[in-house]
């Protein structure tokens, strides 16, 4: 079994389903998804928001957020989780936004900004996110970022339920 397979399974146990925000992946992490059978149970759908104006109209990503960061940042990822997240009807989503290549100076090329968005009961969303640096070409930068957005899903759905127990029992 392999990591997409992996993690497809962990969805299907715990009844999360993905929604994606995807920039720079542009549906890769979607398509990765739905290359695994019975993909209808754990994917609703995927935004791909390549432009500022895109992740401002369509994820609803705040002018100001982008405005005081740079597109290839940790808040941009976060506000695009939320907005994926608050548009649909999955439980979960990831965000990705990032470079490939060279094109920005002050960001190393393969530097990639990723999000994860959890609705937990009570309405309450728990959020985690990072940047990580990717080597290769174009085409491999974007398939390491799918597979690393998607490995990592339950790894940070773990933490975001610990969170929620250690919050409980401290309210209680």
């Amino acid at each position: 079994m392999n990591s997409c397979e992996t993690t497809a399974h962990y969805m299907r146990r715990h009844g999360l389903v993905l929604v994606t925000a995807e920039s720079c992946t542009a549906g890769l992490i979607a398509a990765n998804l739905a290359d695994i059978p019975g993909a209808g149970a754990t994917l609703d759908c995927a935004y791909i928001t390549y432009s500022p104006d895109a992740k401002r109209e369509v994820l609803g990503v705040p002018q100001e957020t982008l405005r005081r960061n740079n597109l290839t940042s940790e808040p941009v990822a976060e506000a695009m989780a939320r907005g994926a997240l608050a548009r649909s009807r999955a439980n979960v989503a990831i965000a990705d936004t990032g470079v490939v290549d060279d094109s920005d100076p002050a960001i190393p090329a393969g530097t990639q900004c990723l999000a994860w968005a959890f609705q937990l009961s009570g309405g309450e969303v728990a959020v985690f996110s990072t940047c990580c640096r990717f080597d290769g070409d174009r085409r491999e930068i974007r398939e390491k970022t799918a597979e690393h957005a998607l490995e990592r899903l339950p790894h940070y759905h773990r933490q975001a339920l610990l969170q929620r127990e250690q919050s409980l029992s401290s309210a209680g």
